[in-house]
C-alpha cells in the first residue's frame, strides 16, 4: 500500500465513532478452546480495531494483530489497555510487503479484507492442525455497493479453491460475504513439494 492507503484508513478510523465493536461471531464459533495452560499464538490479519485479536487474547491466545493504519492498532492499545490484556502484539504494517512466519500460528483470521498475493503465506504461516477463519466480500457485493473496487472482492466460489486439501469445517457462498473455516492437514497438496 502507498502512503495514500495509509492515510486514507487513518482518516476512516479516526472518523469512526460509537461503541467498540463485538468480534466476529464467525470466530466465536469456529476458534477452538485452549486446556489449561495451553500456549497456542493467533494472527489477526488486517485487524482494524482489533475486536476479534484481543477476543482471542481473551481467551488465552499470543495474538499478533496487523493492520496498516496507525489510527485503529492505537484504539485497539486503548481498549486492550482497558481490558487488562497481555500478550497481544499491536503490529503496524503493510499487507502487501510483508512476511509471515512460517509454521507459526494456530489460528489465522481474516475479516473483510483480501489480497490474493498473500494467501500462500497465510497458508504457510499456520500449523499442521491449525485453522484459518475467513470471511470477506464476493462479487455480489457490488449490488449494495457499486463503487467497491472489484479487485477487492472474491469470485464465487473462490475462496475454498484457496484452501484445497485443508479439512473444510464450514463454508458458506451462499450471500454477499463468503465464510470458511479450514484446518491445515498433513496432506494439504498447497504446502508439499512433489518427491522424485
Amino acid at each position: 500500500m502507498t502512503a495514500h492507503d495509509r492515510a486514507k484508513w487513518d482518516e476512516r478510523y479516526y472518523q469512526r465513532n460509537g461503541d467498540y465493536p463485538p468480534p466476529d461471531p464467525l470466530l466465536l464459533l469456529y476458534t477452538p478452546p485452549l486446556k489449561p495452560k495451553q500456549k497456542a499464538r493467533a494472527l489477526d490479519l488486517a485487524c482494524g480495531l482489533g475486536q476479534n485479536g484481543l477476543w482471542l487474547a481473551q481467551q488465552g491466545y499470543i495474538v499478533d494483530m496487523m493492520d496498516i493504519s496507525r489510527v485503529a492498532l492505537m484504539r485497539a492499545q486503548h481498549e486492550m489497555n482497558a481490558r487488562q490484556l497481555r500478550h497481544v502484539n499491536l503490529l503496524q504494517v503493510d499487507l502487501d510487503d510483508t512476511d509471515l512466519d512460517e509454521g507459526m500460528y494456530d489460528v489465522v483470521c481474516v475479516f473483510r479484507f483480501l489480497n490474493r498475493d498473500l494467501f500462500h503465506k497465510i497458508r504457510a504461516c499456520v500449523v499442521e492442525g491449525g485453522r484459518v477463519i475467513y470471511e470477506t466480500y464476493n462479487t455480489r457485493h457490488h449490488s449494495d455497493n457499486p463503487l467497491f473496487n472489484p479487485a477487492y472482492l472474491l469470485d464465487i466460489g473462490e475462496l475454498i479453491v484457496h484452501f484445497e486439501g485443508w479439512q473444510i469445517l464450514h463454508q458458506c457462498d451462499d450471500e454477499n460475504i463468503p465464510q470458511l473455516v479450514a484446518v491445515k492437514t498433513s496432506i494439504s497438496p498447497n504446502e508439499t513439494t512433489s518427491e522424485f
